[in-house]
């Protein structure tokens, strides 16, 4: 028997085989306890930069034209991977609270994020500041383990085509290789800075209390310091670990002192720097000694330490002698067993 169509069926037809595919990404998704009022996506590579603004609810909607890859999205200081292509819809949502282990795409293609997830997971989970206290042999086994866990995760998504993996293959061998030179660079640390000679000290560092600090202020007690700044992402994660430590140990022979490297490099002006350090100190409420050096890491107290990267921590005894130049950070249960060995 013979189909005969209507004319608007007909006319339907027609207009979707002249429907041209879409040339843009649809992007959706909802960010729970957001640490911002926008996102945004950004690629250095392809020079690509654009600001979603995020709902009082967490939600965000918008359209992107962009080319085919990896992208971040930033919230706040905190970032994720995402795999973005034209003609896709791809929505995510997360909880800031635990961002990559709750952080999920859905979506077309949304595997080929999911994927980039699952990895930063597996980094974290081997890849810890605690590699770099253990020995040569350790930290040499961590990584293998690492490069074989990745080639199980691989076959989990065998859907993707292998070549799409091929970055990460050539990122892993410089990782490693970075890894491998802030380890040597630690044990030459610990050989340079030997437990029990005297510290370098510091002096009348701005207080955000009022007033100025001097290293010599604490002699008596056990100083636990942590080198940090407002636009630090990694500093900004050991906050609520460096709070819980405190609580933990507020009544002990120990101070927990906080000193801000944040600098007119950054900021623009000194007085900015200083303006942002003030703010995060209160918005956070974070406890502790609260210092500001006034010269960022060109800071005599921080180049006497030769630190170049942060956050860094120290642990300093009653005497003002080195307990440990590099110490264990708050987020890991070696400064809570070393503090315990010490009596405090």
């Amino acid at each position: 028997m013979k189909k005969i169509f209507s004319p608007a069926i007909i006319v339907a037809i027609l207009l979707a085989s002249c429907q041209k595919p879409k040339d843009h990404v649809e992007l959706y998704g909802k960010i729970s306890h957001p640490n911002s009022d926008k996102i945004t996506i950004s690629n250095p590579d392809n020079d690509y930069k654009k600001e979603i603004a995020v709902n009082e609810d967490g939600s965000f909607s918008d359209t992107l034209k962009i080319k085919e890859g990896r992208y971040r999205f930033y919230d706040g200081l905190e970032y994720g991977r995402i795999f973005l292509k034209n003609g896709n819809t791809t929505s995510f949502t997360l909880d800031t609270n635990a961002f990559d282990e709750t952080l999920k795409f859905k979506g077309d293609d949304a595997d080929k994020s999911n994927v980039l997830i699952d990895y930063e997971l597996l980094k974290e989970k081997h890849l810890n500041s605690d590699l770099f206290r253990k020995n040569i042999t350790e930290f040499e086994n961590a990584f293998n383990t690492l490069e074989k866990e990745f080639g199980k995760l691989k076959l989990n998504y065998r859907a993707i085509d292998p070549s799409y993996f091929e970055p990460e293959d050539r990122r892993f061998k410089k990782m490693k290789a970075a890894y491998l030179k802030f380890y040597k660079d630690r044990q030459a640390l610990i050989k340079e800075f030997t437990k029990g000679t005297p510290s370098p000290t510091f002096e009348n560092y701005e207080n955000f209390e009022g007033g100025t600090t001097s290293l010599k202020d604490f002699r008596g007690k056990y100083v636990y310091i942590d080198i940090w700044a407002t636009w630090c992402g990694p500093c900004k994660l050991e906050i609520p670990f460096l709070k819980e430590l405190e609580e933990r140990f507020h009544d002990r022979n120990i101070e927990f002192v906080s000193i801000s490297v944040d600098d007119d490099r950054r900021s623009g002006t000194m007085e900015k720097a200083k303006t942002a350090w003030k703010t995060m100190v209160a918005e956070k409420n974070l406890t502790g000694v609260q210092l500001f050096t006034g010269s960022g890491l060109k800071a005599d107290f921080i180049k006497a330490y030769k630190i170049n990267s942060i956050p860094r921590f120290i642990l300093i005894d009653p005497k003002g002698n080195i307990v440990d130049a590099d110490a264990p950070r708050p987020s890991s249960a070696k400064i809570t067993e070393l503090l315990k060995e010490l009596g405090i």
